[in-house]
């Protein structure tokens, strides 16, 4: 079998293949992806409160992270690649269901999120990744189905959390928390440089994985019109604002 490794194929080694090796862009990746739950648990933990950020696409994460990352059950190896990768594991799991603890039960914080802006059904997004990931994935087995589910998940996962960013935005003229503008860019830059990783290795490699690119594509462009607004408001030296 292949190990999985955000959103990677790592090969049942001890030692990583040639076609898994790490490169700036994933790398790069990683540390921003790290970076956006930082400032997210730094807005829950010290500033005590979650204005602006949306459970719901935090709860998606949950999913896709435990989904994602079975094989924390049954897999290790003593190298330090694999260390990382399993920390990197661990970490991405238990951060997400931390913070999806907090939203939803730990006071003060619990108290600062607001159901009505996060009102998005969720299900919509669910129900059809499930069906997606049965009907098309790299071959049928449990691991892998779950494995495609938690690939189509993410990219669309971050839809409710856009659509809370707008919401709050017109109670405040359009104007955006900069914890949460920096949270919800440095989310989507960390799969921008994924992409340009796909990129980078299908020019270098001979390995193809349609599903993992095409998701991240799509994730990406859902992106571009944050992206497009938080840059120019940070060259501006302005704070963000969205046009509502």
């Amino acid at each position: 079998y292949q190990r999985r490794v955000h959103g990677e194929c790592w090969k049942n080694s001890a030692i990583l293949s040639s076609s898994a090796k790490m490169n700036i862009f994933s790398v790069g990746g990683d540390v921003l992806h790290l970076l956006s739950i930082f400032i997210l648990l730094r807005k829950i933990i010290v500033d005590k409160n979650c204005r602006g950020i949306s459970l719901k696409t935090q709860i998606l994460y949950s999913v896709v992270f435990i989904c994602r990352y079975l094989d924390l059950l049954w897999t290790f190896a003593f190298d330090l690649k694999h260390c990382y990768l399993w920390f990197m594991k661990l970490f991405f799991i238990g951060s997400s269901c931390a913070i999806v603890y907090y939203m939803r039960f730990k006071s003060p914080v619990c108290l600062t999120y607001d159901p009505k802006s996060d009102h998005f059904n969720i299900y919509f997004l669910i129900t059809p990744c499930a069906l997606l990931a049965l009907a098309i994935n790299e071959y049928f087995s449990l691991s892998e189905i779950l494995y495609a589910f938690s690939i189509y998940l993410e990219a669309i996962a971050i839809v409710p959390q856009l659509m809370v960013v707008h919401a709050c935005a017109k109670q405040q003229s359009g104007s955006v928390e900069r914890l949460t503008g920096d949270y919800v860019f440095t989310l989507g830059g960390y799969r921008a440089l994924y992409l340009i990783n796909w990129i980078y290795r299908f020019f270098h490699e001979e390995e193809r994985h349609w599903i993992v690119w095409i998701s991240g594509a799509i994730q990406t462009l859902i992106y571009l019109d944050f992206f497009y607004y938080y840059m120019r408001a940070r060259v501006q030296g302005k704070n963000l604002i969205l046009p509502i």
